[in-house]
């Protein structure tokens, strides 16, 4: 059963298509930029991030992640910037951490303690927690925003399959205001 949240947005889905609302987010899948940009999933910079920079739909890639940064060379994320680089025509790339981000302060325990308190058995939890992969890792926080940023960067600026042409920074920016600071 979908919520009533759910049946709202496809209500008003059906109306925007139906009236052409999509009309003037018509884009081509290259970004007219050559750009790609990483950034949170922060619902805050949902419209602040692309206003801030002064972007428009088709502008640019935006790969959203929590904490916006990358934390494997094997991950989605790299992969979805190799993706906009060799496929799409990206030149550019944009790491953007911003002020404010819960992902910072991301705590092992507490994702375990949520997860039990939503219905995840113990036995379940305890069985990941014993297995090969990190989870505690996997699931803890950044502790420096310009550290996270310059990590972020590094490994991607050295990355193996990152063509050598493109431009990475990292840079942050303010959750109220859209400032952005250059970091690296």
């Amino acid at each position: 059963m979908k919520s009533s949240v759910v049946q709202d947005i496809l209500k008003k889905n059906a109306h925007f298509v139906e009236t052409g609302g999509y009309k003037p987010f018509e884009a081509d899948k290259f970004p007219t930029k050559t750009l790609a940009i990483l950034a949170c999933m922060d619902v805050r910079l949902i419209e602040l991030l692309p206003a801030a920079l002064g972007l428009k739909n088709g502008d640019a890639h935006f790969i959203k992640v929590a904490g916006g940064g990358v934390t494997d060379p094997h991950d989605s994320v790299v992969r979805s910037l190799l993706v906009s680089v060799c496929e799409l025509g990206s030149e550019d790339i944009m790491v953007i951490a911003h002020s404010e981000c819960g992902a910072q302060g991301m705590n092992a325990d507490s994702m375990f303690e949520g997860l039990a308190k939503l219905g995840i058995a113990p036995e379940v939890i305890e069985e990941c927690l014993e297995g090969d992969f990190d989870y505690r890792e996997w699931f803890a926080g950044f502790g420096d925003t310009e550290n996270y940023v310059k990590s972020s960067v590094e490994l991607l600026r050295n990355h193996p399959l990152m063509p050598s042409h493109v431009r990475i920074g990292g840079y942050s920016i303010d959750s109220h205001t859209g400032a952005l600071t250059e970091i690296c």
